[in-house]
């Protein structure tokens, strides 16, 4: 019973996700309220993530059900941004990047079939999806999670970073790095390391002394 609680919740976070994200996708507003949400958004992601953190430590018997809804906050922080940015790109493109457009085109091809295939190893390996959808049944710590512990965060890293050399902004480029990818490091150093140290223990704190967090080498040992 609790279990099909559970799944319909996220069932029904997930669908008001994607409802969002449409109308973000398909909603004209002023540069002023565009602007305001592209940087506000990645900005919101410390304080709610510093929050779930805290609820987290002070009650790890609801881990779940607050990892829910900190993810479906988090989701909502990054993908209207997301989509607005790369929606609205084209008004505030500036400093034109020297690069030609089809490197970009390659580059987010390649990138964005690395991140696909992140998605894939996290099913196969971990019997999960990303953030809430399904949460990891197993530790995953094979294939690409052997050479980093968060592959599909790079990868989405480089996908993003890829679609600003596509679209030859320099400004897209700097909220990706200055804005996106901080919000999102943050998140997962602050809150899911410490959600996955609850629900995996001791066998995620070896894999984490092993493993680094984001740049891939080879495991120790």
């Amino acid at each position: 019973m609790k279990h099909n609680i559970e799944l319909l919740v996220r069932i029904a976070l997930l669908a008001l996700i994607l409802f969002v994200l449409w109308q973000a996708s398909i909603t004209s507003l002023s540069n002023v309220v565009n602007l305001s949400i592209i940087a506000g958004g990645p900005l919101l992601i410390f304080p709610v993530v510093w929050l779930g953190r805290k609820i987290l430590d002070r009650d790890q018997t609801d881990a779940a059900w607050i990892t829910t809804f900190v993810h479906f906050t988090v989701m909502l922080l990054l993908g209207v941004p997301m989509i607005r940015a790369v929606t609205t790109h084209q008004a505030w493109s500036g400093w034109v990047l020297p690069v030609p457009s089809d490197i970009g085109l390659v580059l987010t091809i390649i990138t964005g079939t690395a991140s696909f295939l992140t998605v894939v190893n996290l099913a196969l390996k971990g019997l999960g999806a990303p953030f809430f959808i399904a949460l990891s049944r197993k530790l995953a710590a094979d294939l690409l999670y052997a050479w980093t512990r968060n592959p599909m965060v790079l990868a989405s890293l480089a996908f993003f970073l890829s679609l600003g050399i596509w679209f030859q902004s320099a400004l897209f480029l700097l909220w990706v790095l200055i804005l996106f990818a901080p919000a999102l490091l943050f998140f997962v150093k602050v809150y899911e390391e410490r959600e996955l140290e609850i629900r995996f223990g001791a066998s995620y704190l070896e894999y984490k002394s092993r493993t680094p967090m984001l740049f891939p080498r080879r495991a120790k040992g």
